[in-house]
């Protein structure tokens, strides 16, 4: 991946009409008080660009159209002003590529002027082989108005000495410094989120609690934002804190239209947070080796119920299985049986994290006309 990617016709259409949109926006606030004056050319590079007319039309020397002194200088202005935010993405050995590019898609949709940086521009091969120059180093990187700092294997970077020293400068001097995912282990080992409150991916929510306990970890929220620091969560949640921090710098009309552009569904507050779904609740209940090949047939629900199916073969009765279930559920996840597995079916209660509670049902079955075969569903739904 190149910045000239940025130069494919799709890309251009998409950040024109971002900025044309932007411009009509400030039109209609700054033009519907001002005299329509003298016409000048579109801006063409050309000489033309100097001369004024008394009407409006066409420029008789490159034939582009001609337009109020006003609109001109609003167009400039607005040209300047998000040309100004420039957003540098730190990338590494073993970056994710979607919590760098994600985010580098929606500021680039937004006009900023978007560079990945690197310890040293020696290419760089991303968690998925993908083979990536950096634009900049840090010796010669400009001066970014927001930092992002990617997830992916980030022991390398949330180790080194110089990353971190450039970070926490940057940190100091930039606008917002944004992490995705598990780049917030990146901006915990530089100290920068001691007392704050911060998220990061799904799976690495106990980790960041118990490694670094100045932090307040949340883990209903697809972006934290403190401010100049905002951390997000795993993935794709980059794009959401991406757009949040378009909206803190232009405005939310124009994060709004960078959204629509994208084809993204923007919300103040997104309602997919994958460490908040109540699957989280059930323990891995997987029979293992002594039971035989066990499959998940569907996994579905929200953050207040869910649902879990699994199928599997084994030599043992329902009786043994059910036994080995009611067994995990009681000493690995502290549930109460409240009725007990009469007929493959029981009954449970248990607390939830913030300590609600929660009911579940679990059911043993044989599958019909399949010898050795059996459904196991476990519902949990809060109380």
């Amino acid at each position: 991946m190149h910045n000239s990617l940025d130069t494919f016709p799709g890309a251009i259409l998409r950040r024109s009409f971002v900025f044309l949109l932007f411009v009509a926006t400030v039109l209609v606030a700054t033009c519907a008080n001002a005299g329509v004056g003298r016409y000048v050319c579109s801006p063409c590079g050309l000489p033309c660009d100097a001369k004024f007319f008394d009407n409006p039309g066409t420029c008789p020397d490159c034939g582009m159209p001609l337009i109020s002194e006003a609109e001109a200088k609003v167009r400039a202005e607005a040209k300047a002003l998000v040309e100004s935010k420039k957003i540098a993405i730190l990338i590494f050995n073993g970056v994710e590529v979607i919590d760098f590019t994600g985010p580098y898609e929606v500021f680039g949709a937004a006009n900023f002027d978007v560079y990945t940086v690197a310890r040293t521009k020696d290419p760089i091969t991303t968690a998925m082989g993908l083979t990536v120059v950096p634009k900049y180093s840090f010796d010669d990187a400009p001066k970014a108005t927001v930092l992002v700092v990617p997830g992916g294997g980030v022991k390398a970077a949330q180790d080194d000495a110089a990353t971190l020293k450039w970070i926490i400068e940057e940190t100091a001097r930039c606008e917002h410094t944004m992490s995705v995912c598990n780049g917030a282990f990146i901006l915990a080992h530089a100290g920068l989120l001691d007392g704050l409150s911060a998220t990061t991916t799904n799976g690495n929510i106990p980790r960041l609690r118990d490694q670094f306990p100045k932090i307040r970890v949340v883990d209903d929220q697809r972006f934290v934002d403190n401010g100049k620091i905002i951390t997000t969560a795993g993935l794709s949640a980059g794009i959401d804190g991406a757009l949040h921090v378009v909206e803190l710098l232009m405005g939310r009309g124009y994060a709004q239209q960078v959204a629509l552009i994208e084809e993204y569904d923007f919300s103040e507050r997104a309602g997919f947070v994958r460490a908040a779904m109540a699957d989280k609740l059930i323990p891995d209940m997987n029979p293992g080796a002594d039971f035989g090949k066990w499959d998940v047939v569907s996994t579905e629900g929200g953050t207040d119920h869910w649902q879990r199916i699994l199928r599997g073969t084994s030599n043992k009765t329902a009786g043994e299985l059910a036994e080995y279930i009611e067994s995990t559920l009681s000493s690995a996840a502290h549930w109460t049986m409240v009725k007990g597995g009469t007929g493959g079916r029981s009954e449970w209660k248990f607390k939830g994290k913030k300590g609600e509670m929660w009911n579940g049902i679990v059911t043993v079955e044989e599958t019909s006309g399949r010898n050795n075969q059996f459904t196991v569903v476990v519902k949990i739904a809060k109380a």
